[in-house]
């Protein structure tokens, strides 16, 4: 058997493996989240700078289509004027007068009969004061020579070319291809011309007033005008809404000399302000019927490679498509499918691969949607309630990794809410419980939903599951310093991901016991458990008052009078704040009251029984003199740890204390 062809081509940066695993771009989303990143910056920097897995599979970085997409507009606008658009017909005009000119010239030298002469010399002096008196702007001269009557026959027929060049010129500005259908654009074309623009705002105000268009109508009477040959009115109204477009960004591009001279040329050229009228209705009646998208643009180009008219509306449509592409790539970054049409303009414009880079990225986004990672709210995609635990479980299972999952007391992050003993109450269960299933109560639900007919069959919201129960609860606010230092000292990482670990820890292995986490800076404010992954660096101010985060704390315990209480602070300095009624006061150095109105809270929370256990990032004197101050009024404990290891020491001393009884 002959050996199977192969086939090789040059490598072109798309010819990638297979998509990238998709736990290890959580995992890569996840750490963007705890370095303090929003969840959807966190997206977005990914999707635009790429990931590669470690088999070696790649996600594309969209950035690097937008840069190819911003080279090829900076090219074109390097390249090209707009300066001189209809410098073709000026010279043209140039010539067709200097061959009138020669002729009535040539003409005045002739010899003849005395009498004849005289008049012949009359009627050529007559002509030479008419081209005389024309005015310097090509536009005024053309709508004095549309009455003029040449001598020389060929100069006379170049004018009444370059008079319907400027009139197909002026069609294609309003319809694309209008022209190849009307052939010519004598007197008779432009009034055939306006009669059907009449026709077409006639169809349009009806749409707009709920009647019904009769396109079928108009295209039976028109359609031969209009090459591409539209089968319904969205089809037509997209063609003739793109060329406005063009035309517009063509408009505001050009100089208002070069505007204005346009204007009036066409205008010559047209004789015809009825058409003129009806034109501008049409515009109008286009705007209200389009859908409000992003405004033309105005294109600042700087080269010195002229463009005629044509050529100019030509490169409006190639720049508008570069603009199209690159909406279509900021859909991808927000994990928005394409539409068909801007899909081929980006295998057009960039090649078939980074199209197909760009399904890559929407299928991994689907993918994550389908998984129930994400979905779609107000502002874009969003992690979903289980995202966020998965977000936690990534955090958790970051310190089993250092720590090994036997010093845990054996709680592996694979038996999710495994621990303690089974309870009496059940629940309904939902995605991401434990899955400690009640068979009794859930085949009861299945009967119930059926009214007990068979055959039986289960569903996912039948399914109900025992709570898992722990002999001693414990009740714990988490208080995490967000005052700009944290950040600015690189603590920030630590801190989130710690509070992400201890949250997935309580809720998976200890689901009776309750947690609360409270933020302080200049003010305290609690943070829902949904809010941990959203913590970014934006919301952090001067500011250390741990007595109000204290104050805070005893509210939040309030809500518990059975079972440990405590309150675990992390920060990396003293107190800097403190409440003066409903104010805060900031003063660095502290002021004597901020130590003594913190330490006050502290005494109130020792009488209440609620173990204060300090985690510090810092070491300096002052931090640990305040610090001892703490544990001798509380018998708390306190750790002054490195950053790296926040996580394991805070989740080894809450296991700890659970496995103590308090």
């Amino acid at each position: 058997m002959a050996p199977a062809l192969q086939r090789y081509s040059r490598w072109d940066g798309s010819q990638e493996g297979g998509s990238p695993d998709m736990d290890e771009v959580f995992a890569r989303l996840a750490e963007d989240v705890f370095h303090g990143w929003d969840f959807e910056s966190a997206l977005r920097r990914l999707l635009s700078q790429g990931f590669k897995d470690e088999q070696g599979n790649r996600l594309p970085g969209l950035d690097r289509m937008l840069a190819e997409l911003r080279r090829q507009r900076q090219q074109r606008l390097e390249r090209h004027s707009l300066e001189n658009l209809f410098q073709g017909f000026e010279e043209r005009l140039d010539r067709i007068l200097t061959r009138e000119r020669a002729t009535l010239q040539e003409r005045l030298g002739q010899a003849g009969g005395e009498e004849t002469t005289g008049l012949r010399q009359k009627m050529i002096e007559s002509r030479f004061r008419q081209l005389d008196e024309l005015p310097s702007e090509p536009a005024s001269a053309i709508s004095a020579l549309n009455d003029y009557e040449f001598l020389d026959q060929q100069a006379g027929q170049d004018f009444r070319e370059l008079v319907e060049e400027l009139r197909r010129q002026f069609a294609e500005a309003h319809f694309q291809h209008l022209s190849e259908g009307l052939r010519q654009m004598g007197p008779e074309q432009v009034a055939q011309m306006r009669q059907m623009v009449q026709e077409l705002n006639q169809m349009l105000e009806r749409r707009l007033g709920g009647e019904d268009p009769q396109f079928e109508r108009f295209m039976d009477r028109w359609g031969d005008l209009f090459p591409e040959h539209p089968n319904t009115l969205e089809e037509l109204l997209e063609q003739l809404q793109q060329r406005m477009a063009e035309m517009d960004s063509l408009m505001r591009s050009l100089s208002p000399e070069s505007r204005r001279q346009m204007q009036e040329l066409f205008s010559a050229a047209m004789a015809d302000p009825e058409l003129q009228a009806q034109l501008d209705q049409l515009a109008r009646l286009l705007s209200r019927m389009a859908p409000q998208g992003a405004p033309s643009s105005a294109y600042p180009f700087s080269g010195t490679d002229d463009l005629d008219f044509p050529e100019a509306l030509e490169m409006m449509g190639e720049l508008r498509r570069l603009e199209d592409v690159e909406r279509g790539l900021r859909q991808a970054y927000r994990g928005e499918p394409l539409p068909e049409q801007v899909r081929q303009q980006m295998a057009e414009v960039l090649g078939p691969g980074a199209a197909q880079s760009v399904a890559q990225v929407q299928a991994l986004v689907r993918k994550m949607e389908e998984s129930g990672q994400l979905q779609r709210g107000e502002q874009g995609l969003e992690l979903t309630p289980y995202g966020v635990r998965r977000i936690g479980q990534k955090a958790l299972g970051d310190v089993f990794k250092r720590l090994g999952g036997d010093r845990l007391g054996n709680h592996s992050l694979g038996r999710s809410g495994g621990g303690g003993d089974p309870g009496d109450d059940t629940k309904t269960y939902e995605f991401g419980d434990p899955f400690h299933l009640d068979v009794q109560q859930t085949v009861m639900n299945a009967i119930r939903r059926q009214g007990g007919s068979p055959p039986l069959r289960l569903e996912e919201r039948d399914f109900e599951i025992v709570r898992s129960d722990r002999t001693v609860q414990s009740s714990t606010v988490l208080m995490l310093d967000m005052s700009r230092s944290m950040p600015l000292r690189g603590y920030f990482y630590a801190a989130k991901k710690m509070a992400l670990a201890l949250e997935s820890l309580i809720r998976t292995q200890f689901p009776r016991d309750s947690l609360y986490v409270v933020g302080f800076s200049d003010y305290a404010r609690e943070i829902a458990a949904g809010e941990l992954a959203q913590l970014s660096y934006s919301e952090y101010v001067y500011g250390t008052n741990m007595q109000h985060g204290l104050m805070l704390a005893q509210h939040l315990l309030g809500r518990h009078r059975g079972g440990n209480r405590q309150i675990i602070i992390v920060s990396d300095g003293e107190p800097t704040a403190h409440m003066e009624g409903s104010q805060a006061v900031f003063r660095y150095p502290p002021l004597p009251e901020t130590f003594e109105k913190t330490l006050l809270e502290v005494q109130r929370c020792t009488k209440e029984r609620i173990v204060i256990n300090t985690f510090m990032l810092e070491s300096n004197n002052y931090l640990v003199q305040f610090v001892k101050q703490i544990t001798r009024l509380n018998r708390g404990r306190a750790f002054f740890v490195s950053p790296e290891r926040l996580g394991d020491y805070v989740l080894l001393d809450y296991v700890s204390s659970r496995q103590q009884g308090g």
